[in-house]
C-alpha cells in the first residue's frame, strides 16, 4: 500500500526522496512497479484494515456477522459476508462466541435443596418479587473466570454480580450482597432462585440468604426456562480481558 501511495501521490517527486521519507527501498518500489498490485488484492487491503479498525473498536469481541453489519449499516460498505470472513481469516482475527462445554453446576450431595417456590412462573408483577441467580464459566487469556449474577425476573435488570477465578461460595455470596445493598428488599418478599450448585446449598449461602430476610428457592434439575435467563447475561468483555480476574 505504501508502494501505491507513492505511485498515485507523488508522481511529481523523486522517487527514491519518497521512498526514504516513507522508509522503503527504492529498489523494491520498482520491483513492486514491475509486477503491480492487482485493484482486487488492494480493494481487499483498504477494506482488511476497515475490518480490523472494527474488530479492535469492538474490544475484539465482534465476529463475522457483527462486523459485516457495521459495515455494511454503520459505513455504507457494500461487500459479502463470506468476504469479511476470509478477510477476517487472513488476518488471524476472531470474534468472541460461547463453547458450549457443559455447565459448572457442582451439586453437594449432602445437602439439603431449598424447595421450589417458583414452580416456574418466572413473571413477577413487581420489581424484587423473584430473583434469579446462575454462575457461568469463562475462558480468558489468564485463566477461567467465574461470573455470579443475580437477576431481577421482573425488569430482567442485573441488580447483584460478581466475579473470580474460582467457585468458592463467596462469589455468589458477594453477587447477592450486592444485591441486596442496591435493592434493600422488604424481609420476606423476595425469592431467590436458583439451580442445586454447592456454591448455592453452602453454608454461607443460606445464612446470608436467612440473615436478610430472602426466600430461598432451588428449581428442578435441568430447569431450560431458568437456565435460559444466563444466557445472555454473559457479557463480551469478560470473555476477553483478563483484568476481571480476581487477584
Amino acid at each position: 500500500m505504501t508502494y501505491t501511495f507513492i505511485a498515485r501521490a507523488c508522481t511529481d517527486l523523486p522517487v527514491s526522496a519518497c521512498c526514504r521519507v516513507m522508509r522503503v527501498s527504492t529498489s523494491g518500489f520498482y520491483a513492486w512497479q514491475a509486477n503491480p498490485v492487482r485493484n482486487k488484492d488492494l480493494d481487499d487491503a483498504y477494506l482488511s484494515n476497515t475490518i480490523v479498525d472494527i474488530w479492535t473498536m469492538s474490544r475484539r469481541s465482534y465476529g463475522s456477522p457483527r462486523v459485516h453489519a457495521e459495515l455494511k449499516l454503520g459505513q455504507d460498505v457494500r461487500c459479502s459476508r463470506k468476504r469479511v470472513e476470509r478477510l477476517m481469516r487472513q488476518a488471524q482475527i476472531a470474534g468472541i462466541h460461547r463453547r458450549r462445554r457443559g455447565g459448572c453446576t457442582r451439586r453437594d450431595l449432602g445437602a439439603e435443596p431449598s424447595d421450589d417456590l417458583v414452580k416456574r412462573s418466572f413473571d413477577p408483577a413487581e420489581p424484587d418479587r423473584l430473583w434469579v441467580m446462575d454462575v457461568t464459566e469463562h475462558p480468558t487469556e489468564n485463566g477461567k473466570a467465574y461470573l455470579a449474577v443475580v437477576l431481577d425476573a421482573f425488569s430482567r435488570r442485573v441488580v447483584g454480580w460478581s466475579i473470580a477465578d474460582h467457585m468458592r461460595s463467596e462469589l455468589v455470596v458477594d453477587a447477592l450482597q450486592m444485591a441486596i445493598w442496591r435493592r434493600r428488599p422488604p424481609a420476606g418478599q423476595t425469592i431467590a432462585h436458583s439451580d442445586h450448585g454447592s456454591t448455592y446449598t453452602s453454608w454461607a449461602f443460606g445464612r446470608r440468604l436467612r440473615g436478610n430476610g430472602l426466600l430461598g428457592s432451588m428449581g428442578s434439575i435441568g430447569d431450560c426456562l431458568f437456565t435460559g435467563y444466563s444466557s445472555w447475561l454473559e457479557p463480551e468483555s469478560c470473555l476477553r480481558n483478563s483484568q476481571y480476574l480476581a487477584a
